[in-house]
């Protein structure tokens, strides 16, 4: 069997999988974890990317990509648009990973135009200091956060994506909020997951390196290079208190050092190398030399690719993956590299980088666990458990979600699948917090 196929068929057994844990009640919802006591009802989260609905969109985009969707999966598909769509109009959680920006997201990726309400909403909610938040993340307190995943900078990201008027002017309005509330150190600027936090998470999903992501792309898209300006003194600032050892760059997990985790380094999407090279991504976009932003992207690949994953090497090391946390998420990031590479005529760099995301690819077909579903016609299903070595037992249950489990994984497979059999040309469904990574030719919604 090809390699293609192998990654095929495993990810084609993996969303049909997800599918079957798809539940209706008032639109479709999808448990986040399959366990012995499955939940009655849906959670908070029902409609995010995180974990909800909105992350299935992206799983169909990749599918139509490679096949005409099935009579189930068009319905899946309408179900999850006529939900959030009819949600955003009155939503009031606007972030990209648990509110109206994710449903920007999916919208768009699905039917597009359709994403206007969102936008819409996000502009009725806009305050000079970004967008309140209703999830919990102060007792008490609904200020605004500034991050990528529950604040102002993932807003952002998804408005510069739509890239319309509206969109740019919310990415603007963000801007601005991200602007007041950035920290001068001797170095440069820094941004805390909500203004007056002491503990800093300073890659991608939490911190500077996602905040200046954003602060990046939107200047270039609107010719401010204030924004531009304020991006780069965020990089800086990540440079002072990152390390260049070993011809790499990682930035700490957290600073100070939190007790709660084991590694001081991770090299993960939401706290590693692999979301920081993002920002020198954009960066790039943005037409910025110095510092050096094509080294230090060079140098995070080289630090994700030489520290060992995805070997579980020791007890917290490297026991998830999904796509936040783990194997799949670096296997993507690989993948937008190799076809950029591809594009820049530098074919050996784009050939390791598609054998790296193949040795990601490898790593979940060893780890997915197989069975048979009721229903004949859709053949082997599969799924992942990821471990937490200090819980008792360390097995988690089976996740289902486009962040932590099936699905996400399953997109994965079946993209490097097509790359694989189509090429490096091959097309990307791009989204918010990546879309600057890869050639504009090659954007699903850039075309």
């Amino acid at each position: 069997m090809s390699e293609s196929r192998a990654y095929r068929e495993l990810g084609e057994a993996g969303w049909a999988w997800v599918l079957e844990q798809v539940r209706d009640d008032d639109g479709p919802w999808l448990p986040d974890s399959v366990t012995d006591d499955p939940p009655d009802a849906p959670a908070w989260d029902r409609d995010s990317l995180y974990s909800g609905i909105a992350g299935l969109a992206p799983v169909l985009a990749e599918i139509r990509c490679g096949r005409p969707w099935t009579t189930t999966e068009r319905g899946l598909a309408d179900a999850v648009v006529a939900r959030l769509g009819t949600q955003a109009a009155v939503r009031v959680e606007p972030s990209l990973y648990d509110g109206l920006a994710g449903d920007v997201t999916a919208l768009r990726l699905l039917s597009a135009g359709s994403e206007q309400v969102a936008l819409q909403r996000l502009s009725t909610l806009a305050t000079p200091n970004g967008w309140p938040t209703t999830l919990d993340l102060q007792p008490g307190s609904t200020a605004p956060a500034n991050d990528v995943i529950s604040g102002t900078a993932g807003i952002v990201l998804a408005a510069a994506w739509v890239g319309d008027d509206q969109g740019l002017a919310l990415a603007e309005t963000g801007c601005e909020a991200l602007l007041r509330a950035a920290d001068r150190t001797q170095a440069g600027l820094d941004w805390a997951m909500w203004p007056g936090l002491q503990s800093r998470g300073p890659n991608y999903s939490h911190g500077t390196a996602g905040v200046a992501a954003a602060l990046a792309v939107t200047g270039h898209l609107l010719g401010r290079d204030d924004l531009v300006a304020a991006a780069v003194e965020g990089a800086r600032h990540l440079l002072a208190v990152g390390s260049l050892a070993d011809d790499g760059f990682v930035v700490p997990h957290t600073i100070p050092p939190s007790r709660r985790e084991v590694e001081p380094v991770t090299y993960t999407w939401c706290h590693g190398p692999t979301g920081t090279s993002h920002l020198f991504a954009a960066l790039r976009l943005a037409g910025v030399t110095s510092p050096d932003v094509t080294d230090l992207h060079r140098r995070c690949l080289h630090s994700v690719l030489t520290c060992g994953l995805p070997q579980r090497l020791r007890p917290g090391f490297w026991d998830n993956d999904g796509r936040c946390c783990g194997t799949a998420g670096v296997g993507d990031m690989l993948l937008d590299a190799a076809q950029t590479a591809h594009h820049e005529a530098a074919p050996q760099r784009a050939h390791d980088l598609l054998t790296a995301a193949g040795e990601m690819a490898d790593a979940l077909v060893e780890r997915a666990i197989r069975g048979t579903g009721s229903d004949a016609d859709l053949g082997e299903r599969a799924y992942w458990r990821f471990v937490e070595y200090r819980q008792d037992p360390p097995l988690l249950p089976p996740g289902t979600s486009w962040m932590q489990g099936a699905a996400g994984i399953a997109a994965y497979l079946l993209r490097l699948a097509r790359v694989l059999d189509d090429g490096l040309d091959a097309v990307v469904v791009d989204r918010p917090d990546q879309w600057w990574a890869v050639p504009q030719s090659l954007r699903l919604t850039g075309r």
